[in-house]
């Protein structure tokens, strides 16, 4: 899908109080740039952010960031945050980057939990290793994530769904802690769940939500 560019998007992030700049050079800072000694949060592909906002207003006592490689499609989450229901958020940080580069954004251990929503299935296999749960993106997670930290990965696509369970089950850093096929209807999994604008579209139509959560082991090799 070619996303249309928003001329005014780069302008508004560069102004935007809760959009970092630089953001390589906040290597190692980033409990600094909150302030506090709080844990921090990750997802990477936010789209519009509605999700990472609302988790921020439920979660005080943690600090997120929200990652977005596109300009325009940030553009949206700060107009959202902008909006009365969130603009007095502490704890919410925005980056406008490329998630292969997160090793040189964050130190290993700075981050303690990872989403990934309804990420992008790059679906002919050719393009295997862009997917955001691919081996080659696992291996980059275990560079900032700290041992002991989460991953937690939603989506209603099947094929993207089982193709991630196999690559964490190769991924000889990583255990498998949950998983479900049908997470609205798995009363355990679905606990403190915050619904994303395509988790409430999808299964609205009736599509089932893939979920799956897995540790970064202590010992990494």
């Amino acid at each position: 899908m070619r996303l249309r560019n928003i001329p005014r998007a780069e302008g508004t992030i560069e102004e935007h109080e809760v959009a970092i700049k630089n953001e390589k050079q906040q290597r190692g800072k980033w409990q600094q740039i909150f302030g506090n000694e709080q844990e921090i949060h990750i997802e990477i592909g936010m789209g519009k952010g509605r999700f990472i906002l609302n988790m921020a207003k439920a979660h005080p006592e943690i600090n997120y960031i929200g990652i977005e490689r596109y300009s325009s499609v940030l553009l949206r989450a700060l107009e959202l945050y902008d909006l009365e229901e969130y603009q007095n958020l502490k704890n919410i940080r925005f980056i406008c980057m490329d998630a292969r580069e997160i090793a040189d954004v964050f130190l290993p251990g700075e981050v303690d939990r990872i989403y990934l929503n309804f990420s992008d299935p790059w679906p002919k296999a050719r393009h295997a290793k862009r997917r955001l749960t691919s081996l080659e993106f696992l291996a980059r997670y275990e560079k900032v994530l700290k041992p002991g930290g989460y991953l937690e990965f939603k989506t209603d696509n099947k094929a993207l769904f089982e193709f991630s369970l196999e690559e964490i089950a190769q991924a000889k850093n990583w255990e498998m802690v949950s998983q479900t096929f049908d997470l609205h209807h798995d009363e355990a999994m679905c606990q403190g769940n915050i619904m994303t604008e395509y988790e409430q579209k999808f299964s609205a139509k009736g599509n089932p939500i893939h979920k799956v959560i897995a540790v970064l082991k202590n010992e990494i090799k």
